[in-house]
């Protein structure tokens, strides 16, 4: 009964995400009271998933904790949903629906795969939540923000200096501190204050060659103390925002193009100087001729999203101890061969529509502060996303950076929550500020 089950549930999951995402789509050109409707949709769809999940898992376990665990969840999501309703504005719903939709994949699947691992994302999912409820508050008292770019600057290189004299090394990349038993990964964090810095540079300093040049010093600083730590993927991650926050700032597509130019000069001097790049880049372009050392993840990566086929094996029907990481840097192999690449492509879709609500409230800002800010932050959701997916594809070498908000790590929860909180808080006091400027011109106008 468990099998037929178990089969029968790779449809509806599959049924379940290609509706849920079709209505993502459709609310993009609906009007308001249109786009509630397809809000509460997808919630009900998102908590139909939710449920299925948990229930094929706990049929094929027979293990009490996954019920308590799921109801859990259960009062997570709705807890979470009134909490971000009455904080942030109605414009942000469908954003904080991806952000429970992509939360929901990642307990589903890492319930299956470890539950004491599941807890502990769980853990981190409810302390991030209330970080990204506290942001808009934030953005409204601390005027100073935006004038302090240097300082924050500073501090974040000071912070990554820290991790590479006192951290640990894992997985080739010195980037992980270990403070009381717990392991943080600090760049998570400085990627809320690189933002933050050079928002608030963009938006006071001069945009004559001279301040650009100096801006463009500190970056590379950041970028720099990343190569020497040998967090490539995350170095790669800082590049690749401020040259599209200069981008934006400027207008000047040669700076694009000369930092393009220049990232692959620097690609190529990391091949030459950094063992394990070579590793990264033979794994890449020869994994089933080094499958037995360099190619073994990669491979094993393939073989699990090959063998999972459109549907999917079934919760609990695949093998995911196979694969290597499998909880955080290939989690996105694990789900596509036990719920198949319909579910995966939809993944893929969902993020592209939480970037796409990102730049609409970009657009929509009038603060130039806000508005980099979140650039920035959009910016880094969409290639962290695309180095990941990239990475267990064998579309590009592998760099070690985690799938936001579905694969297994407290930092990266912690800052992601951190910088949608930011994203959303801007648009909080944006629609704030309109209406108290609404709110003036009707007195005047009375009076």
């Amino acid at each position: 009964m468990e099998l037929i089950l178990t089969d029968l549930s790779r449809y509806v999951i599959a049924l379940l995400m290609g509706m849920y995402t079709y209505w993502g789509f459709m609310g993009f050109a609906a009007k308001k009271k249109t786009r509630n409707r397809i809000i509460r949709r997808q919630r009900s769809l998102m908590y139909l998933f939710h449920f299925v999940g948990h229930g094929v898992i706990y049929l094929n376990t027979g293990d009490v904790k996954i019920l308590g665990i799921y109801i859990c969840e259960l009062a997570y999501f709705v807890g979470s949903q009134i909490l971000f309703q009455k904080i942030f504005s109605e414009e942000n719903m469908p954003l904080v629906t991806q952000i429970h939709m992509l939360f929901s994949i990642s307990l589903s699947m890492l319930v299956r795969l470890d539950f004491d691992i599941a807890k502990r994302q769980f853990v981190y999912m409810i302390i991030g939540t209330v970080l990204a409820a506290g942001m808009p508050w934030l953005l409204k008292h601390m005027k100073n923000l935006s004038t302090d770019g240097w300082f924050y600057s500073v501090l974040g290189v000071i912070m990554l200096l820290l991790v590479m004299m006192f951290g640990t090394t894992k997985y080739g990349a010195k980037n992980w501190l270990i403070i009381g038993g717990v392991s943080l990964q600090p760049s998570e964090f400085v990627k809320v204050l690189f933002v933050l810095s050079f928002a608030g540079l963009f938006a006071t300093e001069s945009l004559a060659f001279k301040s650009i040049l100096k801006m463009s010093a500190m970056a590379a600083a950041f970028v720099g103390v990343l190569v020497l730590e040998k967090d490539l993927g995350g170095a790669l991650i800082f590049f690749i925002c401020y040259l599209f926050m200069l981008f934006v700032a400027t207008g000047k597509w040669s700076y694009l193009l000369e930092g393009f130019l220049a990232g692959t000069g620097a690609s190529m001097v990391a091949y030459f100087l950094f063992g394990h790049v070579r590793t990264r880049v033979l794994a890449w372009r020869d994994p089933w001729g080094t499958i037995d050392n360099q190619g073994y993840q990669v491979a094993q990566s393939l073989f699990a999203i090959g063998t999972g086929g459109w549907f999917g094996m079934g919760l609990t029907a695949g093998l995911p101890k196979t694969v290597p990481i499998r909880e955080s840097d290939f989690i996105f192999a694990v789900i596509s061969e036990e719920m198949g690449a319909v579910f995966a492509i939809c993944i893929i879709l969902i993020y592209l529509c939480c970037f796409i609500w990102m730049i609409n409230i970009a657009m929509r800002v009038n603060d130039m502060f806000g508005k980099y800010l979140v650039v920035g932050y959009s910016v880094i959701l969409l290639f962290q996303t695309f180095l990941t997916l990239g990475g267990v594809t064998k579309f590009i070498p592998s760099t070690g950076v985690t799938l936001p908000l579905v694969s297994y790590g407290g930092s990266s929860v912690l800052g992601t929550m951190i910088m949608f909180g930011v994203l959303m808080g801007v648009n909080v006091n944006e629609q704030r500020m309109v209406n108290d400027n609404a709110g003036q011109v009707a007195e005047e106008t009375k009076d």
